[in-house]
Formats: C-alpha cells, sequence, structure tokens
C-alpha cells in the first residue's frame, strides 16, 4: 500500500465501470471508496428518510437533487478524515465542484470515457443481489444458476436505473451536466486525465499506470 495521502475523483456515465475501477484502486492503492451510489442505494435498502426521498427521482431516471447528495457525500468525506480516497459520482456538476473545492485538496480527475451504446448494452445485462451489493453480468459474469445468487441463492434483480429506457435518459442528463464539470475541473485541477475505451480491462492497466507515477511522484 501507498502512505502518501491522495485524493482522486472518478468521472463517467452512469454505467462505464466507475465502481469496477474503483475497486481496483482500492485493492492496489488502499484508498477508500466514497460513493454516492452506493450510499443512496443502501439507504434506499434500509427505508431511511433519505433512500425514500432518493427513491422517487431514481425511479422515473431522474438525478437526485443537490442539496441530498452533497449533504450526504461531505458528510462521509468528514468520517473519513485523514486517508486516501476516490470519490465516485460527486461532484457531477460546476456547483457540487465548486463546494468540493472549497473544502478539499482534490490530487486528480479520472475520466472514463465510454461510448453509450456500450454502457446501454453493458446494464441492460446487470443483475444484481440487492441484501449484499453482489454484481452480476449475463455473458460475462453470470451467475452459477441463472437468476440466482451465488452465495445464497436468493433471486436477483435489476436496479430500476438499470433498465435501458431509464438509462438513456440519465445519460442525456449525464452529458447535460457533466459538460461543464469538466471544462471546471480542467481549469481547476493539475492532473485531468481521460480513459477512452470500450472495456474494463482496457482501460484499468491505464488508470493504475496513471496513479502509480502520482502516488510515488
Amino acid at each position: 500500500m501507498y502512505s502518501k495521502i491522495f485524493r482522486a475523483v472518478i468521472i463517467g456515465a452512469p454505467g462505464s465501470g466507475k465502481g469496477t475501477i474503483s475497486e481496483r484502486i482500492v485493492k492496489t492503492f488502499g484508498f477508500l471508496h466514497i460513493s454516492s451510489g452506493d450510499i443512496l442505494r443502501q439507504n434506499i435498502i434500509n427505508n431511511t428518510d433519505l433512500g425514500k426521498k432518493a427513491q422517487q427521482f431514481i425511479n422515473s431516471g431522474q438525478l437526485v437533487p443537490d442539496e441530498i447528495v452533497t449533504k450526504t457525500m461531505l458528510a462521509r468525506i468528514r468520517e473519513v478524515g485523514n486517508k486516501s480516497y476516490i470519490l465516485d459520482g460527486f461532484p457531477r456538476n460546476s456547483a457540487q465542484a465548486d463546494i468540493l473545492s472549497a473544502r478539499e485538496q482534490i490530487d486528480a480527475v479520472i475520466n472514463l470515457n465510454i461510448p453509450h451504446d456500450v454502457i446501454i448494452c453493458r446494464v441492460k445485462n446487470r443483475w444484481i443481489h440487492a441484501p449484499s451489493g453482489r454484481v452480476y453480468n449475463i455473458g460475462f459474469d453470470d451467475p452459477k444458476v441463472p437468476g440466482k445468487d451465488d452465495v445464497t441463492g436468493e433471486p436477483l434483480t435489476q436496479r430500476e436505473d438499470d433498465k435501458p429506457e431509464v438509462v438513456a435518459k440519465r445519460l442525456q442528463l449525464y452529458d447535460e451536466l457533466m459538460s461543464p464539470v469538466l471544462a471546471w475541473v480542467c481549469g481547476n485541477v493539475v492532473w485531468v486525465t481521460s480513459f477512452k475505451g470500450r472495456e474494463t480491462k482496457e482501460i484499468w492497466p491505464r488508470v493504475e499506470r496513471f496513479l502509480k507515477d502520482k502516488v510515488q511522484g
């Protein structure tokens, strides 16, 4: 593991592989993964007040309002304290970026540039075991028994926000909101790197080399 404190943001459209890349960063570098989507989904599963509010927006393909996301993520960042982390799903617009930069020094931004057609195809084949968060990708990482979780044997489900028509709407919203964010980070962060590709296996080695250079530099 690396001792240097390093704080990064990973940016990418829904279904671009941010979660998978982040997991590999955690395993390789020991960063903490702070995901707005994971935090919100856990609140939905636990039926908290935050979860109930978020569910309404997610099911209709809308983004959860800034106030909810910002408050939730800043609270988690404060809990983390003086540790390396990678932020996933935050900031997602220039207003959130301004709030984050006023409180934290971000050392790098990783932008995953994946074609929309690849994302739509990818997420329609993604099924989950909701209680544990285990994810299966049909045709790539299939469950041992179709439709069943490998560990518990319980039924797999598809997230409402993974259905093709919802994904297409979210991708459109993402493009509209993230253009100014990318412009913002290019003007305010020293290291901004885009990784273009169709599969995680071709992108990850480049991300790994990039972070090794920065963490060891």
